[in-house]
């Protein structure tokens, strides 16, 4: 379906008139004459290590230009997802943005929307890319090229991880063409905060002679809070709970309420270096950072507040806990491309080193307090605060290089080989502040001592206040070669085979111990390797059924990598040794779809399904909680997907996406328990039975926007309605505490901005109606208060998006 680019008046390209001021002259306004005729434009991607429009690809890749994160104020990637059919996005907003990959494609998803505090055991099912770097880094939306959605199992040219599709962040290039420069900044309110958001950014790009060049962007986002944490312990000097009355044996907690207190600080910025010697060689280096502090968390508390001794509830943006939930982290990349026209292809070569690292708290009282742990285990205090510190960090080294053929040929191919070396760590302490001082004073409880503290003494155990302590590192390697062929039978009709060998290793070394009742290092200590090769295949047919339409199938397969939980199987804090290894999955993914174009409209129609084998589930093992994932059976996800892009008239252009995903077991998934204390009984229990529904998928997602653009004087008037729908979804498979079911909601953006030849100005509104769109939860039976432990806090919350926020943002341009 190869086809010229048609010239004229696009509405695509009027649209993004505010984008052409996103870097100086790069970005100049161009002389817009309604009178001509009205053409879609071209999108050109790389998904396929070359050069193609989007319409050529012969499966369903959608791409969200750069200029238009611009124009829609978009930084956020939950927020731009939902542009994109067949995506679900659980939306944990800024605190801890980094950790868990909250992305779904077309189903293909088990576990619950309550992840998100810590880095989780199974690697996501959605590979996240930033140029040719496998990295989830979440990085602010800023000096984007576009953002390609590859939807499907992209095993033979992405590797593992892309079980479910793949996401790329392709950055903005230096130009050796001319000399651009813009500044922009933001200020804005959200419903519920006291406060303002601001934001300012700045490009600049500097031609160095007519062979190299230099690009930098900097920026930074100060957003005041949103969420109220109404019930936060008074702590002492030692940051421990305050008694009232300097009780330290009986007294109760002091609460305080800290307003406004998921508050948002991030800075941001890239460098990037081109030459070009001569017009077969290209080299790049680039560098990118970002650094994030967040204040709390953007979750709202539903559930009961006990604070005052009666039952009442939350009002809107409060969060129950007792503690506030800070969270910190670092990323930056450095890369290396080298690009080397050779005539008969061109060879490519990408180095990078990535380095992601963070910290954060998180209130877990209420867990504690829903398992009846403050009581039973640790004797009941008045001011019972379990408080988890977690941190992880990430550093790999990436080298990729590969050969693409050039011209059009009978048969054009890639051919590459990819290499990893990632060492990953995680770790948790946690803490009752104040436990071991208020268990000295405390009477005895067990009658064997004249304190708490005596009494746990008198049976080995160590008082003191860290409970919980875990570290988990892991080194994995990875080594594939790959390459995909197609054969051109014909102008019209062609085949693509694939494939991708690969061979790595994981090492996990862990330890999990409970300091207040120590067991020797031996027993709580556990050390596992894992190694894997295997083939992955793709076949791929294309017809041209005109010059203007493509059907296309594609069967291919995914994979995603096994590793190991590495738990002490002996001891106090055995667990069962079905926990120690859990293998990898696999998907068989079956699709046809059309593609067509005409004068005033694209589309693409595509139907899918998805055979999915030893589906991994993060969860946590059945004696002691500690993190781990293990494998299900069966699962299976089918759909439709639609794309629609084109113009009502010449001053109204439109974008349409509809997806309809059908996603389940199609067999039960159990999960192992048992060898308690090292007795070697062990089971298993269900979990979720077939039919279950995979969490977080929507049935039905339908996003659409609208732009209109007129001349007023000497300036453009761009309006923009945009807006998305998803249908209810699940928390978590299954039932359990976790479970709990999210309605349906409905988020609407407006837009309106005046374009000058070197300035903006864009009014705009998001979450026009204050929807809630819940999209995840830590429920009540699972995180929730319970007075009867003493606990009057809650630590339960629901994910909500983004609440109503209205702006202004500006930019000019040098």
């Amino acid at each position: 379906m190869k086809q010229p680019i048609k010239q004229g008046f696009s509405k695509t390209t009027l649209a993004s008139a505010v984008a052409a001021v996103s870097a100086g002259s790069l970005f100049a306004i161009p002389q817009i004459t309604l009178a001509q005729e009205s053409v879609i434009e071209e999108v050109i991607v790389t998904a396929t290590r070359r050069a193609q429009s989007v319409q050529d690809i012969p499966y369903n890749i959608s791409a969200v230009n750069g200029d238009e994160l611009e124009a829609g104020q978009i930084t956020d990637a939950a927020e731009m997802m939902r542009s994109i059919p067949g995506l679900t996005v659980v939306d944990r907003g800024y605190r801890n943005s980094g950790t868990v990959n909250g992305v779904i494609i077309r189903g293909m998803n088990v576990d619950s929307g309550a992840n998100g505090d810590v880095p989780l055991s199974a690697v996501p099912t959605v590979a996240t890319y930033v140029d040719d770097t496998p990295l989830y880094g979440n990085f602010i939306l800023k000096d984007i090229e576009r953002v390609e959605v590859l939807r499907g199992p992209q095993g033979t040219l992405y590797g593992s991880g892309s079980l479910a599709g793949t996401v790329r962040y392709i950055m903005k290039k230096p130009s050796t063409e001319e000399f651009e420069a813009r500044v922009g900044s933001s200020v804005s309110q959200t419903e519920g905060s006291g406060g303002l958001n601001f934001s300012a950014d700045t490009v600049v790009n500097i031609p160095l002679g007519d062979k190299a060049a230099l690009r930098a962007s900097a920026g930074m986002i100060d957003n005041d809070g949103i969420v109220d944490y109404t019930n936060v312990y008074a702590l002492d000097s030692q940051g421990a709970p305050v008694a009232a009355g300097g009780d330290i044996a009986n007294g109760a907690p002091v609460f305080r309420s800290v307003e406004d207190a998921d508050t948002v600080d991030i800075t941001y910025a890239r460098a990037s270096l081109l030459i070009e010697p001569n017009d077969q060689l290209s080299v790049q280096l680039s560098h990118q950072m970002q650094s994030d502090e967040i204040g709390g968390r953007r979750q709202v508390t539903r559930g009961s507040n006990w604070v005052s001794g009666e039952e009442a509830f939350y009002d809107d943006y409060e969060n129950g806990a007792v503690t506030l939930e800070p969270s910190e982290r670092d990323v930056s990349l450095t890369a290396l491309e080298i690009s080397l026209d050779m005539g008969f292809a061109t060879f490519t070569s990408s180095t990078s080193s990535y380095s992601h690292d963070g910290i954060a708290i998180s209130d877990n009282s209420g867990f504690y307090a829903q398992n009846d742990w403050f009581g039973a285990y640790y004797g009941g205090s008045p001011r019972p605060l379990a408080k988890a510190e977690r941190f992880y960090d990430d550093s790999a080294l990436v080298q990729e290089i590969r050969l693409v053929s050039n011209g059009d040929q009978f048969i054009d191919w890639v051919a590459g080989f990819f290499y990893m070396d990632q060492e990953s760590n995680a770790g948790q302490n946690s803490y009752m502040p104040g436990w071991a001082a208020w268990a000295a004073e405390a009477p005895s409880a067990w009658g064997v001592g004249d304190s708490v503290a005596e009494d746990f003494a008198f049976y080995g155990a160590n008082v003191q206040d860290q409970d919980f302590y875990f570290r988990r590192n892991q080194s994995f390697t990875d080594a594939a070669i790959f390459g995909e062929t197609t054969f051109n039978f014909s102008d019209t009709f062609r085949m693509t085979l694939g494939l991708r060998h690969f061979d790595n290793e994981l090492t996990n070394d862990s330890v999990l111990q409970l300091p207040i009742w120590p067991e020797p290092e031996e027993d709580t200590r556990a050390s596992f390797t894992t190694e894997e090769n295997d083939t992955l295949l793709k076949a791929n047919v294309s017809w041209d059924m005109s010059a203007d339409t493509m059907l296309y199938a594609t069967v291919s397969e995914g994979y995603r990598r096994g590793g190991a939980n590495a738990v002490p199987l002996i001891g106090g804090f055995a667990e069962s040794p079905d926990y120690l290894q859990y293998g990898s999955d696999q998907v068989m993914n079956y699709e046809l779809g059309v593609k067509g174009t005409t004068d005033a409209l694209r589309y693409t129609v595509s139907v899918f399904r998805m055979d999915w084998t030893d589906p991994q589930l993060n969860t946590s093992t059945a004696n002691w909680g500690f993190f781990a994932a293990v494998n299900g059976d069966e699962a299976r996800t089918q759909g439709l997907e639609v794309e629609l892009q084109g113009d009502l008239t010449e001053s109204i252009g439109y974008n349409l996406g509809y997806a309809f995903v059908d996603a389940e077991l199609t067999a039960d998934f159990y999960k192992p328990y048992g060898n308690w204390q090292g007795d070697g009984i062990t089971g298993e229990y269900i979990v979720a039975e077939s039919g279950a529904e995979l969490p977080g998928t929507a049935e039905h997602t339908l996003s659409v926007s609208m732009d209109h653009t007129a001349t007023v004087g000497s300036y453009t008037l761009i309006s923009r309605l945009n807006g998305y729908y998803q249908s209810e979804t699940s928390n978590s498979i299954g039932g359990g505490v976790t479970a709990a079911e999210f309605d349906a909601f409905q988020l609407w953006n407006l837009s309106s901005t005046l374009v000058a030849e070197d300035w903006d100005i864009t009014l705009y509104a998001k979450n026009l109606f204050n929807e809630d769109g819940v999209t995840g939860a830590l429920t009540e039976a699972h995180m929730g208060t319970d007075p009867a432990e003493n606990f009057y806090g809650n630590s339960s919350k629901d994910y909500i998006s983004l609440p109503r926020t209205l702006g202004m943002s500006g930019r000019y341009h040098f």
